[in-house]
């Protein structure tokens, strides 16, 4: 039935057709009282309306017109209506509920004016003159009934028109929230572009940041382990040690960044983000693969929002990875937290031989243009403020400010 129903929404001219049938089948009923022209112009004109019923649909401002010119013709040669006569309120429906404004003011226009009309030529004025000379006017009814027949004569023309009206406008209603809903999904299915973007984007600084410190500790102390191998054996274990230890660290923080991607289901094997309090984990891993740093805080530590918590993290892992990579032999770095009342602030600054122009002009110190791109990607996601750039004396300088709230 739900099939049946939508081929027949998509096909109204065969609905029009099926009751232009059944018009066309009592229009053509014999009638007794008809002889002549007039019982010829009764069949034309139980043929015409069904025609036009056919189409009213499809073509609305052609039919109505047609259909009132057919019923004034019919009023003017005096033929009586009869069953094909309901087409009328058909086409009064049809002008208000498919037609444009001016086709729907002429079905108003004809449905107000059908009943005076018919009630004009069924009981048509007649006029005398009395003995007296005088013009006498002789009516079947007074001025007031005469009135209330002609209202009750247009009425079913109105509540036609009135129904097509409110079809119209529902039909409207109905169009606009179906506009409505297509433009809501398209919006949805932007926002969740946007969103996979996003994500992606933050799950490439995530690996950008773990491989380049990782990989970067494996790869010094490697070449510690190859210098020493012979001489000293033990240093060259420990190397070693420290090589599968970091490596099994890059998994697990692989394995925790790629936790979103997996169902929630398994998304408790993973531990939280690291954060601040991780930070001198860090500078021990750091300081294990060579490089001398100093580690500092000031103001009143507290609990900060999870994403300020890993940017602190992120910012210092990217800039201790880019000073060994770039400060030179016997570099050594400084790291400063300063924890403010509306503010946190991160100093990371080292005394090695800095950056070069283009490099700071690509975006990053990494040789690929991710570092630095990477950190003011995140201190613009917490509405943060980033400077860089060559340290007086010497060096490279990284200072990134965080606006502070408290966490909930």
């Amino acid at each position: 039935m739900h099939r049946l129903n939508a081929w027949l929404r998509r096909h109204p001219m065969v609905v029009d057709a099926a009751w232009a049938a059944i018009v066309l089948f009592f229009g053509l009923l014999p009638s007794e009282s008809l002889t002549g022209w007039k019982f010829d112009a009764q069949i034309a004109i139980a043929v015409l309306l069904p025609a036009l019923m056919v189409f009213r649909r499809r073509l609305p401002d052609v039919t109505v017109p047609a259909a009132t010119l057919v019923g004034l013709g019919q009023v003017a040669a005096n033929v009586d209506p009869a069953a094909s006569s309901i087409a009328y309120l058909v086409f009064a429906y049809t002008g208000a509920a498919f037609g444009r404004t001016w086709t729907s003011r002429m079905a108003l226009a004809a449905g107000l004016a059908a009943g005076p009309l018919v009630f004009w030529r069924m009981h048509p004025v007649k006029t005398h003159f009395a003995d007296d000379g005088v013009t006498a006017v002789q009516t079947p009814y007074n001025v007031g009934e005469g009135a209330l027949i002609m209202l009750l004569m247009s009425t079913p023309f109105i509540l036609c028109w009135a129904w097509g009206r409110l079809t119209r406008v529902r039909r409207a209603y109905l169009t606009e929230l179906e506009d409505r809903a297509a433009r809501l999904e398209r919006e949805r299915d932007a926002q969740a572009k946007v969103a996979v973007a996003a994500e992606r984007a933050r799950i490439a600084r995530e690996l950008h940041d773990v491989v380049a410190h990782n990989v970067s500790v494996m790869i010094v102390q490697a070449d510690g382990a190859a210098y020493v191998l012979d001489n000293s054996p033990q240093q060259a274990k420990e190397a070693l040690g420290t090589i599968a230890s970091t490596g099994r660290q890059a998994l697990v923080e692989m394995r925790r960044l790629l936790g979103v991607l997996r169902t929630a289901d398994t998304a408790e094997e993973y531990v939280p983000q690291p954060g601040v309090e991780e930070l001198p984990e860090l500078l021990e891993q750091v300081r294990t693969a060579g490089l001398r740093v100093d580690y500092a805080t000031s103001g009143h530590p507290r609990e900060l929002p999870r994403g300020v918590e890993l940017t602190v993290y992120r910012i210092v892992q990217e800039a201790l990875t880019n000073v060994r990579k770039h400060g030179g032999p016997d570099v050594h770095a400084r790291v400063a937290v300063d924890f403010g009342e509306r503010e946190l602030a991160v100093l990371v600054e080292d005394d090695g031989r800095g950056s070069t122009d283009e490099q700071l002009t690509a975006g990053g110190t990494d040789g690929l243009g991710h570092g630095l791109i990477g950190m003011r990607e995140r201190v613009g996601m917490v509405s943060g403020s980033l400077d860089v750039g060559p340290r007086p004396g010497g060096g490279f300088r990284i200072r990134a400010v965080l606006p502070l709230k408290t966490a909930h």
